[in-house]
């Protein structure tokens, strides 16, 4: 039976809002992100599962997911004319650049290890090459080989790094004697928690919102951001990435907001905010509904209808979710012996469902065996992942933005926003640099 526009569109926005929303559960449970959203998650939320919060985690994640879902969904209602006439003034450049002070962001991320995540980030750009290149169809990095041709798909990269990476130092630990995790029992964040995670959350679903509305700057580029930012505001303790609460509501709050705010392009001016809502583009073209400025008008029905079902998703996933915290933290009671076959089973599954090629279970295996030797070498895998997303994304916005400029660089400083973010980029390069020589020099 065809289903009315409004059903459809409706069911597409619910999936996509939900998957946003899940994805936190194994990158706090397991360091293995459900999406590339989720990457900032798994800093803060896997080592308080560690700490034995797992609950804890999952519950502030869950509510801080829930305001950055109610604040970006008000934010779709009031003023999305206003936003997506902003975003216009955003072309290549501006995106390159914008992703340029992202990657200068993961710098800030981990503060005694600059140099180690920018070239975590460096590497995950090199993987994002692989693959015939888009401008002139010339083979890159392939080796000759056709499995390659069509580059890394994402989910062999994100499993190999941090699935089976994490399933070996697992059965390390095991060995070793030690408990991997271990697990208190309480399920929910006390009003203390809220109270130190309450104006972060706020600042971040704003801040995602804002950068979700840019035309393919997603969720992963907003949960990167927010994390920087609240780790640069709020930790005065270094405890980020150790196990701190803020560091796991920013993100959350960010990345579900972002997914919100990536309809409003699409509504208002018909260009996809991300690849989900592309296809929910390509889904209102079969009911011969064209999204774009008059669409408000003509369609209110649909839009409206939208964003009501947003509110009503969103309070329908946390009363689901908040229960369900009981259930997900048993998890971390299974022992390794059991619960490393069952992710392997689950991660070669879900790699070999892609392509259906044993090659991409090979080269995950191997990306595994390699993300397990740099964890051990002190490199994170969240830059890594972060600069794979990152990387085609800014290819295609460097060759754009040069092919206006009949090849000058100089397109990338002209416009106001492009120089104010490479501002911001060289004051999170160079400021933690500085403080962190005035405070040796203190010593």
């Amino acid at each position: 039976m065809k289903l009315p526009p409004e059903t459809a569109l409706i069911l597409l926005a619910a999936v996509y809002i939900g998957c946003e929303y899940g994805g936190r559960v194994s990158s706090i449970l397991l360091n293995i992100p459900g999406d590339a959203g989720a990457l900032m998650t798994a800093l803060d939320g896997f080592p308080m599962a560690q700490k034995g919060m797992a609950g804890v985690a999952l519950s502030i994640s869950a509510w801080s997911s829930f305001v950055g879902s109610l604040i970006a969904t008000l934010g779709l209602a009031l003023f999305a004319p206003i936003l997506a006439r902003w975003a216009l003034s955003f072309g290549p450049a501006e995106y390159f650049v914008l992703m340029v002070f992202a990657i200068c962001c993961l710098a800030g991320m981990v503060g005694d290890r600059p140099v180690k995540t920018v070239l975590a980030a460096l590497v995950g750009l090199l993987l994002s090459t692989v693959g015939i290149d888009s401008g002139s169809g010339v083979y890159r990095f392939t080796f000759d080989d056709v499995h390659l041709s069509d580059g890394i798909q994402f989910i062999v990269v994100v499993i190999g790094l941090f699935s089976v990476s994490e399933m070996l130092v697992m059965l390390e630990q095991s060995h070793a004697g030690q408990a991997v995790i271990k697990n208190t029992g309480r399920a929910m964040f006390n009003l203390k928690e809220m109270a130190d995670t309450w104006w972060g959350t706020v600042r971040s679903s704003v801040l995602g919102f804002v950068i979700g509305v840019l035309t393919g700057a997603g969720a992963t580029i907003a949960s990167a951001i927010t994390y920087m930012v609240e780790k640069n505001l709020t930790d005065k303790d270094g405890t980020f990435g150790t196990g701190d609460v803020r560091g796991v509501a920013a993100p959350e709050a960010a990345n579900n907001a972002a997914a919100h705010g990536a309809f409003i392009p699409m509504l208002t001016l018909g260009v996809p905010g991300s690849g989900t809502t592309a296809v929910m583009i390509g889904a209102l073209t079969l009911y011969n509904i064209t999204p774009g400025p008059l669409l408000f008008e003509q369609q209110p029905d649909l839009v409206w209808g939208l964003i009501a079902s947003m509110f009503i998703g969103n309070v329908m996933l946390l009363v689901m979710n908040i229960p369900m915290i009981g259930v997900f933290t048993r998890m971390l009671a299974v022992p390794s012996w059991l619960l490393v076959p069952a992710i392997a089973a689950v991660s070669f599954v879900g790699v070999y469902a892609v392509h259906a090629t044993t090659f991409d279970l090979v080269l995950m295996v191997a990306l595994g065996v390699v993300g397990w030797a740099l964890r051990k070498l002190g490199f994170p895998m969240a830059p890594l992942i972060l600069g794979f997303v990152l990387g085609d994304m800014m290819e295609q916005n460097l060759r754009r933005a040069l092919s206006i400029s009949d090849g000058h660089p100089s397109i990338l400083f002209q416009s106001p926003v492009s120089i104010a973010l490479w501002s911001l980029a060289a004051c999170v390069l160079l400021v933690p640099y500085l403080l962190r020589r005035r405070s040796r020099k203190q010593r």
